[in-house]
């Protein structure tokens, strides 16, 4: 496969979303094919499983969250991600593998070394080629998010996300090649320089 995968990673209000918009239109303008797509609504079924976690009264147990995100994950690899790549695309998207290890792990307690066996599974070895990381208080985070409705996950307690953040920065430590930290704090035309820094020396060694 000659494209790439960018994911983008974080805890709830951290603002990778609009930073993705950005990145998309600013890779469009120098001339790159680019894909965007999210987890896990970037299929039919993938949609259909974030609306389970909405139902009233359906509390799926940290494992069957797990194994529902991995389904809509393998969906999503089988269907989008790679007949992308492999016509070269740089796909972008909005939470990928590494946020199961986070929310899934460092939230629900998983064991972190079964969800990564699952992920390797599921995606058929199609694993990210850069990942950024917006990294916030996600006290702050909640704040930026304001009075919109919340889903299922935002409306878990503050420990929850902390336990997450957590999560993700283990991450971090764990592979500090592929994995970026984004000061995501930081005003939004700073955190969109500090992206395309660190998406420009990746694609100039791609």
């Amino acid at each position: 496969m000659s494209g790439a995968l960018i994911t983008f990673e974080g805890v709830e209000g951290s603002g990778k979303t609009t930073q993705m918009l950005r990145l998309e239109r600013w890779l469009r303008a120098k001339g790159y094919r680019v894909e965007r797509t999210r987890e896990p609504e970037g299929t039919r079924l993938g949609a259909a499983v974030r609306r389970l976690f909405e139902r009233p009264g359906i509390r799926p147990e940290p494992l069957v969250e797990v194994f529902l995100f991995m389904a809509a994950r393998h969906q999503h690899v089988v269907e989008k991600i790679r007949p992308w790549l492999e016509r070269g695309r740089i796909v972008l998207s909005d939470r990928y593998a590494d946020a199961t290890v986070a929310y899934q792990g460092g939230g629900r307690g998983v064991p972190a070394d079964l969800i990564r066996e699952l992920n390797v599974r599921a995606t058929g070895g199609v694993l990210p080629d850069l990942t950024l990381l917006f990294d916030l208080d996600p006290a702050q985070g909640f704040r930026r998010i304001g009075r919109r409705r919340l889903d299922h996950f935002e409306r878990q307690t503050l420990a929850f996300h902390r336990r997450v953040r957590r999560g993700y920065l283990e991450i971090l430590r764990a592979e500090p090649k592929r994995v970026r930290l984004i000061r995501a704090a930081l005003p939004p035309d700073e955190v969109t320089r500090q992206v395309r820094t660190v998406v420009e020396e990746f694609l100039r060694g791609a």
